[in-house]
């Protein structure tokens, strides 16, 4: 981070709306920077479209956050904003297309949350596998009175009593992938991976064996799953796929919701089809699909995937950074659409300042 953080300077009266309360590492960054911050402050949980749309009307640059759906119409009526700040890896919430041809920037926060992230997918593995948040209910409601060989008995991560190794079957190879797969070792367990869109990057592995998705879910006694949202993604594991898989197999997820359809997870978790899920992400978040919280074998959080106060405060930094540079018509560091800096559109936002 520290050779990417701006200097600390004036900007003439450049305005960065944050769309909702961040941690103080990234608004003090941008008062350091010599930004003018505003915080949304209305009520309700979050700004709306029209609380949006108003705002934009007068900043240069936006933070937001994932939740925030920054869509076309929203950019297009903004024809003086500088670039989009988003305080997330995901950018599904921003009209990237959009924000291309307007010649608006678009940042993310990338890397940071990696091994975060990776150790929340262990904890819901274990967590559902091992029936933790159940048998933790079992306990607070008084209910365990005598113990008995068959109680809340759960699945094994490592080989466990029967001495059989397990397998991880981890869909998405990237970053958080092979973090999750590093730390199979420490369990003994076989790691299967199925990387759709490069799928040299598990061959290329040590942590892992590549195979098709059809072989991973067959396979798999754990299934976790680590891509992001697109067209080719959306209902990935849908009821054929549920099926396919083992009836003692766990699903995890903590991409993106809708990677899994939602109503077929809650037929396959009644039905047996397989044991338990742990999932942080939902498909209309933060809505769950009818019946899923009552089910008792799943852990069920609410997007805490990346949700430890170092790695918060480090996405606050780099949003913050992202934005200054903005501000000050320089290339944000983790810009996605960096072709943009050389569109006619982009020159035309920027060319007021200097």
């Amino acid at each position: 981070m520290a050779e990417t953080e701006p200097q600390a300077g004036e900007l003439p009266a450049r305005r960065v709306f944050v769309t909702r309360a961040i941690p103080a590492a990234g608004t003090d960054l941008l008062a350091a920077g010599g930004a003018q911050a505003t915080v949304w402050s209305g009520s309700g949980d979050a700004p709306g479209p029209e609380e949006l749309r108003a705002a934009l009307a007068s900043t240069d640059v936006l933070l937001s956050l994932l939740t925030e759906q920054i869509d076309a119409n929203l950019l297009a009526a903004a024809p003086q904003l500088l670039g989009v700040a988003n305080h997330a890896v995901g950018h599904d919430n921003v009209d990237l297309e959009t924000a291309t041809q307007l010649g608006i920037p678009v940042s993310n926060t990338p890397d940071v949350l990696t091994e975060t992230t990776a150790d929340l997918t262990w904890a819901l593995l274990l967590g559902a596998g091992r029936r933790i948040v159940e048998a933790d209910r079992f306990m607070r409601l008084g209910n365990y009175r005598l113990w008995g060989p068959q109680l809340l008995l759960g699945e094994d991560i490592s080989p466990g009593g029967d001495g059989q190794r397990k397998t991880l079957g981890i869909i998405g190879f990237g970053r958080i992938g092979e973090a999750v797969a590093r730390r199979a070792r420490g369990f003994d367990m076989a790691v299967i991976a199925y990387h759709p869109s490069d799928p040299e990057r598990v061959r290329a592995s040590e942590l892992a064996r590549p195979v098709e998705l059809s072989e991973l879910l067959r396979e798999a006694d754990f299934v976790s799953l680590h891509i992001p949202l697109t067209t080719a993604t959306r209902h990935l594991i849908a009821a054929d796929e549920l099926q396919a898989m083992k009836p003692t197999a766990v699903l995890v997820n903590t991409s993106r919701g809708a990677v899994v359809d939602e109503a077929a997870l809650v037929v396959a978790l009644r039905e047996g089809q397989i044991a338990a899920a742990g999932l942080d992400v939902y498909e209309r978040e933060p809505t769950m699909a009818t019946g899923l919280a009552e089910l008792p074998n799943t852990v069920l959080l609410p997007h805490v995937g990346s949700a430890s106060r170092g790695t918060r405060e480090a996405m606050a930094k780099i949003a913050a950074t992202n934005a200054l540079a903005m501000l000050r018509g320089n290339p944000a560091p983790q810009c996605i659409n960096r072709a943009v800096y050389q569109s006619a559109a982009y020159a035309r936002r920027a060319s007021r300042l200097w």
